[in-house]
């Protein structure tokens, strides 16, 4: 502990944190894997989604003292005893919309297995009962996307949770936490907080804090960081379970990436890679205590299994906090009919025309979605290779029309529509829906609170903030010669000599998608400098749009990462007010970069997999 840090301290070796959870119901073996499989010193979950917020309210509705992960406490029997014979410390955002009841019932499972925990939890995200207020003060909670107020959304909220930071975790864990719950924190808070206490940093280190979010940001989805979602399947040999991911965070804030040995999957710079592009928007990426500046994160190979994220720039955090607020859309219901062989269009035609007939017309609905599914061959081999789905979605304030009318009728029109007829399911209720609207607060209307393990309640300040325009700061140098001369323009000369070859896109471009609230990310990289030279010269928003035609009429956003050969793409509104609420047959856009990859464009012939130098088309 003698080597000088970046932050002038006296360095300490790396903190290993381990993730054992990307969402509520990922698997639950994960925590017991991590205490068992090696050296850690502390380990997080992250298990909150915007759907889950809604999930968790539906669970406290039938029972208030529910409304917190109720898995996490699963977990917590099998591996609390060996965590606190070993010093682990455990982090996790398990609390939900009731971190106070889950800390509570985490002390009684304590107790009932003889152990005695110091356990904290956080509080001050939830600003439900504050939102009148709010609005009467003059803080209008502004879409972030279309900036209508919410006066305006019509909606009566169900949940509204401020994204906190890191150091409410800090003080818990200076404080002798041995468990630290948390409510609705930012995602890389699980690993930024742990991190801080372990180095000491200051709340204007910012370039640390910055690297912390990137390793926070790049484990907080679990095996999605060691070959799970991956696109390069031959990359990903070993298939077993994957491993979870560990960030090992040194004290200036770079981290290496790696994974217990044994386990199944890979971490390398490319599945690194997909996630730094999961579910985000510009370079800057903003963080309560920090805004990473995902432009100037570097990655290099550090052995078998192991991805050092370096170099990464940050800069004072944004003067407010984004809120996320749902409120309940009305009702929905979806019919599935199958339609097999011939004449797939007529018989879609007829069977939607029959039933909005039986219905009454379209217009009763507040909202219908009617696609046309087709995974019919021609000349099919096989039963199920005939058929094509039409699906049908209805959304209605009445939960009865969109409920047992409308699933109802769909089925009256068994024996008196087309040839084949049948559906998916039997007829269902409508189920509620939630609506997202993302907003945000000045950060002073939010206060942090740590309840310590004696009980004790202590404010947690906010880190000063930069206002709305702070300095930015230079990015790493990248070496961008020659990237505005892209293989594939007309009088190229690379592609003179070998012309172009009309291939999927996914021969030399990865993607990663997700959702942001009603938004869609893609993020596509490529494994080489040429192809990058190329992709992004040729990937506009024009072309973008051309090959999802989803995107024709929305509002696309584009972003480039050279650092990371990649390209980012924000399509916004694609999900409309969320996933809770959306009628695509992907609401959270996971398959949208995959269907980008699948489309077929022209591309150099010198670009491609079998022209290529030894070694150009691995990382």
């Amino acid at each position: 502990m003698t080597e000088p840090s970046a932050t002038g301290r006296p360095a300490r070796r790396p903190v290993r944190i381990a993730n054992c959870s990307g969402f509520y119901g990922d698997r639950r073996s994960a925590a017991a894997e991590m205490v068992e499989g090696g050296p850690i010193d502390v380990l997080t979950g992250d298990y909150l989604a915007e759907l889950t917020m809604l999930i968790l309210w539906k669970a406290r509705e039938r029972d208030p003292g529910a409304g917190y992960a109720a898995t996490f406490l699963t977990q917590m029997e099998e591996v609390l005893g060996a965590c606190l014979e070993r010093g682990i410390r455990i982090v996790t955002n398990a609390g939900g919309l009731n971190p106070a009841g889950l800390a509570g019932r985490l002390g009684q499972l304590a107790s009932r297995l003889g152990l005695a925990p110091a356990i904290a939890h956080l509080e001050g995200d939830d600003l439900s009962a504050d939102l009148d207020r709010l609005q009467a003060e003059g803080h209008r909670l502004r879409h972030l996307d279309d900036g209508r107020p919410l006066a305006e959304s019509g909606g009566d909220p169900l949940t509204a949770n401020a994204y906190l930071g890191a150091w409410g975790i800090v003080e818990a864990l200076v404080a002798g936490a041995d468990v630290v719950v948390c409510p609705r924190v930012t995602d890389a808070s699980l690993v930024v907080g742990p991190a801080a206490w372990w180095h000491g940093w200051e709340r204007t280190d910012h370039d640390a804090l910055a690297g912390a979010v990137v390793a926070g940001h790049v484990v907080e989805c679990g095996p999605q960081a060691t070959g799970g979602n991956y696109p390069f399947l031959d990359e990903v040999v070993d298939r077993r379970p994957l491993g979870f991911p560990i960030a090992e965070v040194a004290a200036d804030g770079s981290a290496v990436i790696t994974k217990h040995p044994g386990t199944g999957g890979l971490v390398s710079t490319g599945t690194v890679t997909a996630q730094l592009l999961y579910e985000i928007g510009g370079p800057e990426y903003l963080n309560p205590d920090v805004v990473a500046h995902f432009d100037t994160v570097r990655l290099a190979e550090d052995g078998p299994d192991r991805v050092r994220c370096h170099g990464t720039r940050g800069s004072p955090p944004p003067p407010s906090l984004k809120v996320a607020v749902s409120y309940a859309g009305g009702y929905r219901n979806t019919m599935t009919l199958v339609l097999t062989g011939l004449d797939v269009e007529e018989k879609a035609a007829w069977a939607e025309q029959a039933l909005f007939d039986l219905l009454g017309g379209k217009e009763r609905f507040d909202e219908v979605d009617v696609r046309l599914l087709r995974f019919d061959h021609s000349d099919p081999p096989t039963n199920e290779q005939a058929i094509a789905h039409l699906r049908v979605t209805v959304k209605s304030a009445d939960p009865e029309l969109a409920g047992r009318a409308f699933s109802s009728a769909t089925t009256e029109l068994a024996l008196a529509s087309y040839a084949g007829f049948h559906t998916t399911t039997p007829p269902t209720a409508a189920s509620m829906f939630g609506v997202y609207w993302p907003a945000a607060v000045p950060i002073d209307v939010v206060t942090q609170t740590v309840v310590l393990p004696d009980g004790t309640r202590r404010v947690v300040p906010h880190p000063p903030s930069s206002g709305d325009t702070g300095p930015r700061p230079a990015a790493a140098p990248v070496d961008t010669a020659g990237l505005g001369a892209a293989p594939g323009d007309e009088g190229d000369g690379e592609v003179a000599a070998g012309g172009t070859v009309r291939v999927p896109l996914g021969r030399i471009c990865g993607a990663r998608s997700g959702d942001k609230g009603g938004n869609a990310n893609v993020g596509l990289w490529t494994r080489d400098d040429a192809s990058f030279r190329w992709l992004r010269r040729y990937l506009t928003v024009e072309r973008f749009r051309g090959l999802l035609a989803e995107a024709a009429s929305l509002p696309v956003q584009r972003y480039e990462l050279a650092n990371l050969r990649a390209l980012n793409f924000v399509v916004v509104g694609l999900l409309g007010e969320g996933v809770a609420s959306s009628t695509r047959p992907d609401p959270q856009a996971k398959g949208l970069g995959e269907y980008l990859r699948s489309r077929v464009v022209p591309i150099p012939a010198g670009l491609l997999e079998g022209d290529r130098p030894p070694g150009a088309g691995r990382w």
